[in-house]
């Protein structure tokens, strides 16, 4: 009489538990919201990062930052837009859109980060805009950050805010 330890019927089933059971974690994981910054700010509404907004001024539209870019070149700007997308590593960046106009949004000395779920969120922030050249290199490293694939002819130059503060709406 031969004595086996594990009845093959046995493991199987002991394996596919272990698989289905696992497989949800895994996906969660994967998926799941970075949050690598606390809010300096929170309120029934809203969270902040990074530091706090003004308490006066009118935010530009995005869409009047970008139509008007010449005049806001090199200055602090205080705008309102909507996030279009997040950088799904960290959050350590954003891009800014309305219609065909995109700039992407940057942290002030890589000081703060925002929650990776925040896109399609209209947010206020508080930052320097300017316009730089793009390498290759960047572009690539910008869209791997985004999860997708770099175009194969990227623009020359982004329009960019370096953001010291940004007033995100809870949901």
């Amino acid at each position: 009489m031969k004595t086996t330890f594990l009845n093959p019927r046995l493991f199987t089933a002991l394996f596919a538990f272990v698989v289905v059971g696992a497989a949800p974690a895994l996906l969660a994981a994967e998926t799941a919201v970075k949050r690598l910054s606390e809010p300096v700010e929170v309120t029934a509404t809203h969270e902040s990062f990074g530091g706090t907004l003004p308490e006066n001024g009118t935010p530009l539209g995005f869409g009047e930052l970008m139509n008007n870019s010449d005049k806001y070149l090199d200055q602090e700007v205080l705008v309102e837009t909507r996030i279009a997308k997040v950088c799904q590593q960290k959050g350590c960046f954003f891009v800014a859109q309305e219609g065909a106009a995109t700039a992407r949004v940057s942290f002030k000395d890589y000081g703060f980060f925002i929650p990776t779920d925040s896109g399609g969120k209209d947010v206020i922030l508080l930052g320097t805009f300017s316009r730089k050249n793009v390498s290759k290199e960047e572009a690539e490293h910008y869209a791997a950050d985004l999860g997708e694939t770099a175009v194969s002819a990227p623009e020359r130059f982004e329009y960019s805010i370096v953001a010291s503060a940004v007033k995100i709406p809870k949901s």
